[in-house]
């Protein structure tokens, strides 16, 4: 959360920006800034970034903006915490021509926490500062394959060894992208100097598919059944891609039928092989089941479960819930043993935009991140409850005025699209917006 000039709020609430006075004669401390909740900053008021309240925090930009991303699975452990952290993703750009495209593959390494180490004695020299500074600044290595129209998309998923890609076109079509070789370059310096010289142009998909017969957004594979996928269009129709024993994918061309305007986002069940979930513009939610023919395998509805377009949901992997987030800038929660009611158990209106990005966290049942059009990403835990013998919300009505399981608000973005929580490095954010991606963990997560 961020601060004006003034009382500032405790860490413990997880308040990333505090905003100081430009005046050289002030002397107040920073306060507490509540987007969209108190009063705009005043002239010479600017926000600055609270580190105490981050554990890691980096920058990266490519280029062209990327609209999407997926971050790829590594074989550097589980639950890594040591720092410094090395991560691997996928993205896609969207630059503005169709041959300026690019399919990357992004490894971040070298990221240190926010915090250096304490030297040993305070009588160090400049000359060992400037050495420490060299060895903790991160570095970003990128193998990029050409591709012709902005990437919409990506998703990334593992078929047995093979690390895939499936990415949507603006220019109408699905395809699916090898990357084993991207993984294995972007590790080597010398393997990628040699791969952007000689291979990069020659990298084609493997499959694609051009039968929705325009652009589209919604795209997931199976956590269940490798190699299972759907895609939705803004056509209102969604595919179901099902793998071949030679390698290749079936796809019906008999499209699963329900919603009446485009297909925003999908989401596979984490514990039925069968079932996913669907949202779109025409403001519903909907749970399928594909071992019914696509045009009566819609089995549960929620014809309004946002005013306007739902964007995107997010299935729990720990619980039977599902997180939605619409144009309306709400945030909700569904039971879906309780989905046939229409009434989700919770909603949360903090971000004054819509919503671009929602996802639980992987490991934390109750705890999700949310991104919207407002440049701000908010983190959430559904376990928490306001201390009453906390005098803070007594002292300042503004943040009484804040939903209790509201942890931490993120600024300092533009236009913000995406984010993901690393599956392997507990509390890591990953986000990307016009203004680059950043890499992030905060001292409430």
């Amino acid at each position: 959360m961020a601060a004006r000039k003034g009382r500032r709020r405790t860490c413990e609430t997880g308040e990333p920006m505090e905003a100081e006075s430009c005046d050289p004669g002030s002397q107040s401390p920073p306060q507490v800034y509540l987007p969209g909740k108190g009063p705009p900053l005043g002239e010479g008021e600017e926000l600055v970034m609270d580190e105490e309240a981050y554990v890691l925090y980096h920058r990266a930009q490519t280029g062209a903006p990327c609209l999407s991303f997926d971050i790829v699975r590594d074989h550097l452990g589980d639950n890594r915490t040591e720092l410094p952290l090395t991560l691997f993703l996928c993205a896609g750009t969207q630059a503005e021509s169709a041959q300026s495209n690019r399919l990357m593959m992004l490894r971040m390494h070298n990221l240190h926490g926010t915090k250096p180490p304490p030297s040993e004695g305070s009588d160090d020299d400049d000359e060992e500062d400037e050495e420490d500074e060299e060895e903790r600044k991160p570095q970003l290595d990128l193998a990029m394959v050409p591709h012709y129209g902005g990437i919409n998309r990506v998703r990334v998923s593992w078929l047995g060894e093979e690390p895939v890609a499936g990415v949507w076109s603006e220019k109408g079509q699905v395809e699916v992208f090898a990357l084993r070789r991207l993984l294995q370059v972007v590790d080597d310096p010398q393997a990628l100097a040699i791969f952007l010289r000689d291979e990069q142009a020659r990298v084609k998909p493997i499959f694609s598919f051009a039968g929705h017969m325009g652009e589209g957004f919604a795209l997931d594979w199976s956590p269940r059944v490798p190699g299972r996928l759907v895609t939705g269009d803004c056509q209102k129709n969604i595919h179901l891609w099902t793998p071949t024993d030679s390698g290749s994918w079936h796809v019906d061309q008999r499209p699963f039928v329900g919603h009446t305007r485009s297909v925003e986002d999908l989401q596979w069940s984490p514990t039925e092989d069968t079932v996913f979930a669907s949202c779109s513009a025409d403001a519903s939610v909907r749970i399928w089941d594909i071992r019914a023919a696509p045009g009566k395998a819609c089995m549960l509805t929620t014809a309004t479960a946002h005013d306007g377009d739902v964007n995107v949901i997010s299935w729990s992997r720990r619980e039977p819930f599902l997180l939605s987030g619409g144009d309306d800038g709400a945030l909700k929660v569904w039971d879906l043993r309780q989905f046939k009611s229409g009434s989700p158990v919770a909603t949360f209106k903090q971000h004054m935009a819509p919503v671009t990005s929602v996802e639980w966290h992987p490991q934390d049942s109750g705890v999700f991140a949310a991104s919207g059009a407002d440049n701000q990403i908010t983190q959430w835990d559904l376990a928490v409850e306001r201390d009453p013998e906390a005098g803070e919300a007594e002292a300042d009505p503004g943040l009484a005025a804040l939903p209790q399981q509201l942890l931490f608000v993120h600024q300092g973005e533009t236009d913000l699209k995406e984010l993901h929580w690393h599956p392997q490095c507990p509390g890591v954010l990953i986000s990307t917006a016009l203004s680059g991606f950043t890499v992030f963990r905060t001292i409430s997560v």
